[in-house]
């Protein structure tokens, strides 16, 4: 048995792998996830057997991730299937080298081999079918030209919000049709058991037969790379049998000696070949197709050179038992068939010669006989006769002309009917063996029917033991024919299987190829940008270090306005077919409809693309790290048969950041936690009723509504125009919730909670979110006129601030600065158009599950991240312009998560309660205070005859 291996420590932990959206997942959220489990062959001398993992297929990264068991978070490790094949053994030659009847085995690159087994050989086929078509979409989606996740997300992924109409256009190579159409009759249908799939999450593993099945957590010690210290030759691998089909009918075939030979001699010319052009680029797929012995069934005649010897840096894959008398022999062949050639073609060329040698002779007789008439019979004859002679002379030469036509036909006729008589020799061959095979079967059939008649004509007395003893040989040739056809349908579906295999690892190395001139060819175009780029910063840098007396007739202005047009292009989608081979890395949009460089200020532009561009070097950087992408799919599998609850894995999950796919449905689920009570107690179509009452009665705060709807977000995408869809959605909800709340009705702000949660919501869910917001998560006046809440909320973060960055708050306070100017709007909007779009949407992930007291956290986290930057600076002016834009230099959304979440721990909310109880009744003694101020001043102005006719605005929209 070969050893086993994955790509990651069997125990180690590990964690997963970023994982970018692939066009393999275009079959929507509704499609199957490919789960379940099976059994992995690990560990070495008497802890080496199978233990039992729970498997999950990425179609994002094309992983094969395996855990412990479904409610586990980390992956110990995962198996590369786009890099991978895949091979098993039928039952018979499972048993003679020790394998599991239903094990199957992965063979990744540098020789890996992991062995998994299935309960049942039904599930080791459909995971093996399943496998194979996951990798056949992977790699054939793999020349898609935006592949990451923050740019170009599958929309299919998504069910709900404005995110889900966005059109990405995608460049995916057409399907090869005749490939295509070979794997559909090669495919073998095949459905599974319970212990495949998302349900299998809530079945018991299965019970593992070996009697040594450590732990290795037990033990307290972790094994790592336990897979790589064996070596690949061990097992009984000589019992491997590759057998494929040789014809239409799917007969199985011997080899010829012929066979053997012209394969033999097909091998020596590969070897000369290879050993000619060394240097030349290996193949994509250098895997091993499985030894096959020349004992074993034979492949298709054009298979039998071409699975020989993938790996030339190894040992051959195919081991002929000859000895020096066939190899010399194989060469003595191949030298008379290539003399043999030779000769046929000395043939073709001399009768060509010939063939043109009577011609020029035929054209040399007619020369001199229209050259003797001319001299001697011209003035003898009569010039009518002279032309009879001539036309009798063209009548001769068109008739030997159609002779020679006619010999030649004549002979190919001749070849025509040797050739058929040479079928029809082989055919009568054939037939005879066919007759020779019936003739053959008939022998056994009456022998085995006068075996019958003798034991029904003999007395039951005397042949009782005779009986027994033919009855027990019938019936054990009667199975051992059962067992024969069972082998026989399970090596047709094996040939099936492997036949398949080498039909999709055969396109899919030429796809590789493919995209690896593409790739070459991007390579090309970005080096050539690079080297114009560098040129003209060392222009620049040579005119900077010596330059001119006159600033007019320097070079540089002109250099650094070219690297500034350069440098402020984007990506856009009118030439859609182009996109593979842009040097620009920033579109013009984020997933998130967000504009990502602006159109006005030259300046502000620049620095937003320097921003763009940080933030794709850190997407491309987080790629290659561990991400929570797999993590979530897990979870989902483990939460199939029962309903999501609350608990610390879901908080952690959450907390790290829902992934793009998932957000809408997790925003609705942590929405209707919340305010599910309240939801229930309406009547159904609560929403549309509101909105009817909205639309038809006279509503005070629509006029500033409509006023709001341009204003939200002006750059997105959805909300940018009057006629984008978010304006009317946006629209609804605010009306639909006036009319709900009147007491708040419409405040400034809340048009941008409902454009932020329209982009994953529709539009009665983001109407249930607005609600949560305002009457669960915030406390009551917090967007009231009087905006009592946001007041004291200020103060409770002023508190926060003196006891979590005690420096930063002494460094406020000793320049006299009022950062809630800066934080107010921070907690109003819940820190929209404040942060970078990716850290904005990670902020309300946690905010809707947790609450209020998230914006807190983020608050004081982000002071903390840029908390030496701001001690730095020494005058209020500068620290208060500093502060109007720092968040947006902020990038780093992992580091912001671990601060808050982390760093500022711990954070109670009963000591956020109890602040805010403390400063309410602050805030409202003041207020109280304000208003008495407020009345004696109308109640002296009414009585004094000097200020009677002066009114405020405010009181005359009162």
């Amino acid at each position: 048995m070969p050893a086993a291996g994955s790509a990651e420590g069997e125990e180690g932990g590990g964690g997963d792998a970023v994982v970018p959206l692939s066009p393999a997942e275009q079959a929507g959220p509704g499609a199957p996830k490919l789960c379940g489990y099976l059994q992995k062959l690990s560990g070495k001398g008497p802890l080496r057997n199978f233990r039992s993992r729970w498997f999950v297929f990425d179609p994002r990264r094309c992983y094969l991730y395996y855990f412990k068991g479904p409610q586990e978070a980390l992956p110990l490790g995962h198996l590369d299937i786009a890099a991978s094949c895949f091979s098993y053994h039928q039952p018979e030659a499972a048993a003679a080298s020790g394998d599991e009847a239903a094990a199957f085995e992965v063979h990744s690159p540098g020789g890996t081999v992991t062995v998994l087994k299935a309960a049942t050989r039904q599930d080791m086929t459909y995971w093996l079918q399943e496998l194979q078509q996951k990798r056949w979409e992977y790699c054939n989606n793999l020349d898609v030209a935006k592949r990451d996740s923050r740019t170009s997300p599958t929309p299919s992924d998504f069910s709900k919000g404005l995110v889900a109409k966005d059109n990405i256009d995608l460049n995916i190579l057409n399907p090869n049709v005749s490939a295509e159409k070979a794997r559909n009759v090669l495919a073998v249908e095949t459905a599974p058991t319970e212990l495949v799939g998302e349900q299998a999450a809530c079945q018991p593993a299965p019970v593992q037969q070996s009697a040594i099945n450590f732990s290795l957590k037990q033990w307290g010690t972790e094994i790592k790379n336990s897979m790589s210290s064996l070596r690949s030759g061990k097992g009984n691998s000589e019992n491997r049998k590759s057998v494929f089909y040789t014809s239409e009918e799917w007969e199985m075939l011997d080899p010829t000696q012929k066979d053997l030979e012209e394969s033999m001699a097909l091998e020596e010319r590969r070897k000369h070949a290879s050993e000619g052009s060394k240097g030349v680029t290996s193949s994509a797929f250098p895997f091993d197709f499985g030894r096959i012995p020349h004992k074993a069934r034979r492949p298709l005649k054009e298979m039998i050179g071409s699975s020989k010897n993938r790996n030339s840096s190894d040992t051959s894959p195919v081991e002929w038992n000859s000895g020096n008398g066939n190899k010399l022999a194989s060469e003595m062949q191949l030298k008379f068939q290539s003399q043999q050639e030779e000769l046929e073609r000395l043939k073709k060329d001399l009768s060509s010669q010939k063939e043109l040698v009577r011609l020029l002779q035929q054209t040399v007789r007619s020369s001199q006989y229209d050259k003797y008439f001319a001299s001697h019979l011209c003035d003898r004859v009569p010039k009518d006769k002279l032309e009879l002679l001539h036309q009798k002379d063209d009548q001769i030469l068109g008739l030997n002309n159609q002779l020679e036509k006619l010999n030649l036909e004549k002979d190919s006729l001749q070849q025509e009917v040797k050739n058929l008589k040479c079928k029809v020799g082989e055919l009568n061959e054939q037939l005879g063996m066919l007759m020779e095979t019936i003739q053959a079967k008939d022998e056994v059939i009456m022998k085995l029917s006068r075996q019958l008649s003798e034991c029904e004509d003999n007395p039951s007395s005397q042949s009782g033991t005779a009986n027994s003893s033919m009855s027990s040989s019938f019936n054990k040739e009667l199975q051992e024919l059962d067992r024969l056809k069972d082998n026989l349908q399970g090596y047709k579906t094996q040939n099936k299987f492997l036949n398949k295999e080498i039909l999709e690892l055969s396109a899919l190395r030429r796809n590789a190829e493919t995209r690896e001139r593409d790739l070459n060819a991007k390579c090309a175009s970005l080096e050539a940008k690079l080297c114009q780029i560098e040129s003209k910063y060392l222009i620049l840098l040579q005119e900077m270090k010596n330059p001119v007396c006159s600033e007019e007739q320097s070079p540089a202005r002109d250099v650094i306005t070219r690297l500034l047009e350069d440098a402020l292009k984007v990506d856009s989608s009118e030439h859609p077919e182009q996109a593979f081979f842009k040097p620009f890395l920033v579109s013009e949009h984020d997933i998130y409809g967000f504009q990502t460089v602006p159109e006005d200020d030259e300046e502000e532009k620049l620095v937003a693309k320097v921003r763009a561009l940080d933030l794709k070097s850190i997407s491309l950087t987080e790629n290659q790290e561990i991400s929570t992408g797999v993590k979530w799919e897990n979870y989902f599998a483990s939460t199939m048969n029962r309903e999501m609850i609350c608990c610390p894995e879901l908080k952690t999950l959450i907390r790290s950041g829902i992934p793009h796919e998932h957000r809408s449905k997790m925003w609705k689920w942590c929405i209707n936690l919340h305010i599910k009570k309240c939801k229930d107690s309406t009547d159904p179509g609560y929403f549309q009723t509101l909105l009817q009452n909205a639309l038809e009665k006279q509503n005070p705060a629509s006029k500033q509504i409509e006023l709001d709807l341009l204003r939200t977000l002006p750059n997105n995408k959805h909300y940018s125009s009057p006629t984008s869809e978010g304006i009317q959605k946006l629209r609804n909800v605010l009306l639909a919730f006036s009319w709900r709340n009147p007491d708040i009705g419409y405040c400034q702000g809340l048009n941008r909670l409902v454009a932020i949660a329209l982009l994953y919501l529709e539009q009665e869910d983001a109407f249930w979110c607005l609600v949560t917001i305002v009457e669960v998560f915030m406390p009551r006046d917090y967007y009231t006129k009087t905006l009592l809440g946001s007041q004291v909320d200020q103060r409770v973060f002023k508190d926060l601030m003196s006891e979590k960055l005690p420096r930063l708050h002494a460094h406020f306070e000793q320049y006299k600065l009022d950062y809630s100017l800066i934080t107010f709007n921070w907690f109003l909007v819940v820190f929209v158009d404040s942060v970078v779009s990716d850290i904005l949407f990670k902020i309300w992930d946690s905010f809707l599950y947790e609450g209020s007291k998230v914006i807190f956290r983020f608050a004081l986290a982000l002071f903390k991240y840029k908390e030496e930057e701001i001690l730095k600076l020494q005058d209020s002016m500068s620290i208060f312009k500093y502060l109007r834009y720092f968040t947006r230099t902020i990038l780093d959304a992992r580091k912001l998560i671990n601060i808050a979440f982390g760093d500022l721990n711990p954070f109670p909310l009963r000591q956020i309660r109890n602040r805010r109880t403390y400063h309410l009744e602050k805030v409202r003694l003041e207020l109280t205070e304000l208003e008495a101020i407020r009345e004696d001043f109308l109640r002296e102005r009414e009585t004094s005859l000097d200020k009677r006719d002066l009114i405020s605005d405010d009181e005359e929209d009162s």
